[in-house]
């Protein structure tokens, strides 16, 4: 079974990527500390024309579909406090917002949060927001298919560049709460 890694020309160790990535995500991946070694996370740089998935996998090849992660910025609102969260689900699903996330965050309504909120409150470009290096506190769902995988192809905090990172990885970033059933089939 091929791994993201196979798709693409150069694979660098995203250490020794570190100033192609926004502060926040660099300064995760630097900071990191977990049973999977950072030397498991892996830069490719792509053109950031296809950083969408759709457009991504055409190019690269539909078999990345099933490997690659979103990361989604969420709101949940109960009266007037409003509370940011990330969810991170397999590609070819869909964040069970208005059911599974609004329960966890204990919200009268949740929804996606709007581009300039996402964007301003992460650091990161709008198409290429990651786990990785999220706001301190913020929640972060993981949907337990995503922690299963042996690599996730995701954002790198900019439209240009993804990252490739064991999903083992990503259930021990901080907040990471792994859920059953949080991506929804198409």
């Amino acid at each position: 079974m091929p791994v993201p890694m196979d798709a693409f020309d150069e694979v660098r160790p995203a250490l020794d990527c570190l100033d192609l990535l926004p502060e926040p995500v660099a300064a995760a991946i630097r900071g990191r500390r977990g049973s999977v070694p950072v030397e498991q996370f892996h830069y490719v740089d792509t053109d950031p024309a296809i950083a969408d998935t759709a457009e991504l996998v055409a190019h690269h090849g539909p078999w990345l579909l099933e490997q690659s992660a979103n990361c989604v910025v969420v709101a949940g609102k109960r009266g007037g406090a409003v509370t940011l969260a990330a969810c991170v689900v397999l590609s070819h699903t869909r964040v069970d917002v208005n059911g599974e996330v609004r329960r966890r965050l204990g919200a009268r309504k949740a929804s996606f949060a709007p581009m300039d909120t996402a964007v301003g409150e992460t650091g990161m470009e709008y198409g290429g927001i990651t786990p990785i290096g999220l706001p301190a506190g913020w929640p972060l769902f993981l949907d337990a298919a995503v922690a299963d995988i042996p690599y996730a192809l995701i954002g790198s905090g900019r439209r240009r560049g993804k990252l490739i990172v064991p999903g083992k990885a990503l259930a021990e970033l901080p907040e990471a709460v792994v859920v059953e059933g949080l991506g929804l089939g198409e």
